[in-house]
Parts: C-alpha cells; sequence; structure tokens
C-alpha cells in the first residue's frame, strides 16, 4: 500500500468535496431565486418530517447541521412568510415549523428551477455513477458512526390539481433534458 497515494487522495477528495459543495451553494442560489439552496433543502426537510414533529432539532438533524443553522434560516423564512413557527403541544421547550400557502408556492417554484439545476449540475453523470456516488457519499457520511436521515421519495405537501400538472411538465422536460444528456455522452 502506497501511503502517501492514500493520504493525497483523501485530501484530493475532501478539497474536492469541500470547494464542490460552496461550488453547488453558489450556483444553486442564484438558480433557485426565490430561496436560498440552504432555504429551500430546509423546506425541503420540513416536507419530509410528521408536522408534530417539525423541531429545529428535528430539522437540523435531517439536515447534518446545527439547531442554531436551522434557526436563522428559519427565522429569515418566517420574515419572508414561508414558514410558520408555532409552539410543540408535544415538548414546551420546542416549536413546531410549519410550510405557509406562501411558502408551499415558493417551493412549487423554486423546484422547477431546482430539477433544471439538478440536471444541469448531473448532465455529465449516469445512472449506474449516480447510485455509485449516492453510496460513497452515505457511507462518506456515516464516518461518524450516524447515519444520514434521508429524504424519502415523497413528502407531505399539499399538492393541488395545477401542481401536479406543474410537476408532470417539469418530469416530462427533465426526462427529455436526461436523454438528449445520454445521448451526448454516448457520442463522446
Amino acid at each position: 500500500m502506497d501511503i502517501y497515494r492514500e493520504l493525497f487522495l483523501m485530501q484530493q477528495t475532501y478539497a474536492t468535496l469541500f470547494s464542490l459543495a460552496n461550488k453547488i451553494q453558489v450556483k444553486g442560489d442564484k438558480s433557485l431565486e426565490l430561496l436560498t439552496t440552504r432555504q429551500y433543502m430546509a423546506m425541503v426537510a420540513i416536507a419530509h418530517i410528521p408536522e408534530d414533529e417539525a423541531t429545529l432539532n428535528n430539522i437540523a438533524k435531517k439536515l447534518g447541521t446545527t439547531k442554531q443553522s436551522v434557526k436563522q434560516i428559519i427565522t429569515i423564512m418566517e420574515r419572508k412568510g414561508y414558514v410558520s413557527v408555532i409552539p410543540s403541544d408535544k415538548d414546551k421547550r420546542a416549536v413546531n415549523v410549519r410550510i405557509t400557502e406562501t411558502g408551499n408556492t415558493a417551493l412549487q417554484i423554486v423546484a422547477e428551477k431546482g430539477i433544471f439545476f439538478l440536471e444541469a449540475l448531473f448532465k455529465k453523470v449516469s445512472t449506474e455513477k449516480l447510485e455509485k456516488v449516492w453510496d460513497i457519499l452515505k457511507k462518506l457520511y456515516s464516518f461518524d458512526g450516524e447515519e444520514q436521515d434521508g429524504f424519502e421519495e415523497e413528502g407531505n405537501l399539499n399538492t393541488n390539481e395545477e401542481n401536479n400538472e406543474l410537476q408532470l411538465r417539469v418530469l416530462k422536460e427533465f426526462e427529455k433534458r436526461r436523454i438528449h444528456a445520454i445521448n451526448e455522452r454516448e457520442i463522446k
């Protein structure tokens, strides 16, 4: 085993992950417009936690960050009218965060932009490689023994027929773009 090569690869991987996370955040913020990427991911986390359990601690756990960081994000979104913060029925020391109608509308708009941002981000990556990358990232996440509390395929947002039509239109366009990207990769 070349221990120097092992260390070099780990350092380069760490540095690349760090830089990539920053780059994704900056480019994502520009792309999403209404919400920052951190606000968007907080909304996604809230949508994937049962309504009466969407506490700051549970949102932080879902996002792999601190309660203080989530509190800052939630405070900004509450000022914008995207979420409401109410006392928890289960724990008098905690609050529950709920997405408002205004927040739901913003989330639907940003979700469309987010899908196309992801398409651009992963344009050069095949489905098979995406599965491998996801597996590797989950292993890296659990370096300290804590498994990632992932996101289910379906959240608990209320959608209406208009939103369902929008989702179908966006998914068809996404599929068209992914097929085009696959064909581009095969040509090269």
